[in-house]
């Protein structure tokens, strides 16, 4: 029975008060007092329907990497250092326990992080069949920057651990209530790695392969231009995606609905990519194409035929 008067309120208020207090803000009853002039960006997401399979594993604290990084990873397009954040955790029945847990992985995330927690919600929705956590996140820009792929870039492809949290909806219509650690795998998060290699080098354009996966490309892209994806790489699709691709779904939609083994792509200087590449500690990355001269266009040779996928 669902209890609305909530008693395990005092305990998250507890929790994450212990966030209250970074190099950035102080909060008290509520208000926040931001200790610097920065414009700010907020992002807002949410784990969708790999929730699913979160609930049913009780993959908590991977439910809350997948959370923070779908934002923070956002927060990275725009160069913004994150301060601060909401939450809305949603479940589709009465469970104390999974809550407080939620929420103690999210207060010790947001520690190392020094984002400050300021305020949530929780919900019983019966209806639902998994859980839903979304966060909000704002953080500082302290220098804007036109996030743009020019002509003339070369692009540099770091790679993902797997499916991250997109395209789970396919997942479930062909894998049903079958259940796979990459299923519950967390998403990478890249803003650490972003936000150094952006004090260093003058990167031109900046993607999150998430939802929209490659055609997101464009809505970074400059006029006249087209970007170039080639095959010959070293960033490989991960096994679930050969998997997924060999079920029938076409290589169209591999690339418009999955990462296919690529999380994260820059857009720099050709003179700089040698550079670059040298300072992305941690992860395994390549050069994967270019911007050329064109209209619009996103064109990509496909990892698992030999054709030419064109958004």
């Amino acid at each position: 029975m669902y209890n609305p008067t909530k008693p395990y309120k005092e305990q998250i208020t507890d929790l994450i008060k212990q966030t209250w207090e970074t190099p950035f803000v102080s909060v008290s009853n509520g208000i926040v007092v931001r200790k610097f002039s920065f414009p700010d960006f907020t992002s807002v997401d949410g784990i969708g329907t790999k929730g699913v399979y979160h609930w049913n594993s009780r993959t908590f604290k991977s439910a809350v990497i997948d959370a923070l990084a779908m934002n923070l990873n956002d927060l990275a397009l725009q160069r913004a250092t994150p301060y601060m954040l909401t939450d809305h955790i949603i479940l589709p029945k009465e469970d104390e326990p999974a809550i407080l847990e939620i929420m103690k992985y999210l207060v010790d995330e947001c520690k190392e992080r020094n984002i400050a927690i300021i305020s949530g919600e929780t919900a019983v929705h019966n209806e639902m069949n998994g859980l839903e956590l979304s966060v909000a996140i704002s953080g500082f820009v302290k220098k804007r920057k036109l996030n743009r792929f020019r002509v003339g870039d070369i692009l540099i492809g770091i790679e993902s651990n797997g499916i991250h949290s997109n395209g789970f909806t396919k997942i479930r219509e062909l894998f049903g209530e079958e259940y796979r650690k990459e299923f519950v795998s967390p998403t990478t998060i890249y803003l650490d790695t972003i936000l150094e290699l952006d004090k260093k080098f003058d990167i031109h354009g900046l993607t999150h392969i998430t939802g929209g996966a490659f055609t997101k490309l464009r809505d970074y892209l400059d006029e006249k231009a087209d970007i170039v994806i080639n095959r010959n790489h070293n960033l490989k699709p991960q096994e679930i995606f050969n998997e997924l691709y060999q079920s029938g779904i076409s290589d169209e939609e591999m690339y418009r609905t999955f990462n296919c083994g690529i999380g994260f792509i820059l857009g720099i200087n050709e003179g700089d990519s040698v550079n670059i590449l040298f300072n992305i500690e941690g992860f395994k990355y390549d050069i994967i194409g270019e911007v050329v001269s064109g209209d619009g266009k996103i064109k990509i040779q496909s990892k698992f035929s030999n054709k030419k996928v064109i958004y």
